[in-house]
């Protein structure tokens, strides 16, 4: 679902195509999406939806299988659930739709499995995906029965006092059995504070005519967090600029000081990598083994040889080549080629080539 106008972020750019870590934020829920066994995702969208629907197909994963509808009115999460059903063929009456925001970029691949595989194994109409917050402000509350089974989902600004004291809070991350979802989409109604369809209120819908509604909670909390303003943009970055160090320091990568060092999403680094601190890696830049980078780097879209040690740098769309070294204080414009071995910068060695852009002249 990206079919909001996300008017909280102030800004003119749709809100799914804000980034995070160099990448859009919708594109983030759609790659964890990608790594399961999907037939196909249909994305809704609304404001921007032109801007939207030419940034999927240009940067989208390229082996998931992508549609697009238009959600013209803004009428709610329900409402938008019900028009990206119309994407789907009869055929799939019997299948499972798994429904997701798409201002969750946060949320993992793994506990999408999770999700799936607690849904089948319970034989359930619907399962949500849940998680306990220490602050469950804006989010909707789980109220569960006397015997521990889901009942509904409350939006916060529906809920009672006693119901606002529950931590446990619903993702907006579902797998629903396709045949019975339809069905409970159309007994909707927007009598609520907000006037509009809520898809949370499928949940009651379903457990009123008697069908089994499962929970799975997340593991990791933080896949919950949705990016609704500038601030929740910005805590969604830290958590995932956290989460990427990390798996490349698993990989073999060296950081010396991981709250200094930005790689984005879509870097690549060969193992034995050392980044010194205030290195910012942007884009698809890529990195040969051994190479050493920083301090206070920044490269956009460039690659770097195996061994290069490059320091004091700004660089876009440049090469540098194995063993090469480059800085302090260069900076490497598009199209800029430093040959192997070779060196830049106000210090480099006597006798380096002077042309720039060719063996790495004085840039």
């Amino acid at each position: 679902m990206a079919a909001g106008q996300g008017t909280r972020m102030r800004s003119t750019l749709p809100k799914p195509l804000h980034e995070l870590c160099g990448r859009p934020i919708l594109l983030h829920v759609l790659d964890a999406l990608a790594e399961l066994l999907v037939d196909r995702a249909v994305v809704v969208v609304g404001s921007g939806a032109e801007r939207v629907t030419k940034t999927l197909l240009d940067d989208g994963p390229e082996d998931l299988v992508i549609d697009f509808v238009e959600q013209r009115v803004q009428r709610g999460t329900g409402d938008a659930v019900s028009v990206g059903l119309t994407a789907f063929p009869d055929l799939d009456d019997d299948g499972d739709i798994v429904v997701l925001p798409g201002d969750t970029p946060l949320v993992k691949a793994s506990t999408l499995a999770e999700l799936v595989a607690g849904h089948r194994a319970e034989d359930a109409a619907a399962t949500l995906l849940t998680a306990r917050l220490a602050d469950p402000t804006g989010m909707g509350r789980v109220i569960r029965s006397r015997h521990g089974t889901v009942r509904r989902i409350v939006e916060e600004l529906d809920a009672t006092e006693a119901e606002r004291a529950v931590d446990e809070v619903a993702t907006s991350v579902y797998c629903f059995r396709r045949s019975l979802l339809a069905p409970a989409l159309r007994r909707l109604s927007p009598e609520n504070a907000q006037g509009e369809y809520y898809l949370t209120d499928v949940i009651e819908v379903l457990a009123d005519m008697g069908h089994r509604v499962a929970a799975v909670a997340a593991t990791d909390p933080t896949d919950a967090l949705g990016v609704n303003d500038r601030a929740q943009l910005a805590s969604a970055e830290a958590e995932l600029r956290a989460r990427i160090n990390r798996r490349w320091m698993t990989a073999g990568v060296a950081m010396v000081d991981p709250a200094s060092t930005y790689v984005d999403a879509g870097v690549s680094l060969g193992p034995d990598v050392t980044l010194l601190p205030a290195t910012i890696l942007q884009g698809r830049t890529v990195v040969g083994a051994g190479a050493r980078i920083g301090p206070h780097v920044r490269l956009a879209d460039c690659v770097v040889g195996p061994g290069a040690v490059v320091e004091s740098t700004v660089g876009a769309d440049a090469e540098i080549g194995a063993g090469a070294r480059v800085g302090p204080f260069a900076w490497l414009p598009p199209g800029t080629h430093v040959a192997e071995a070779d060196a830049t910068g106000p210090f480099a060695a006597p006798g380096w080539g002077e042309d720039p852009g060719v063996g790495g002249g004085p840039v």
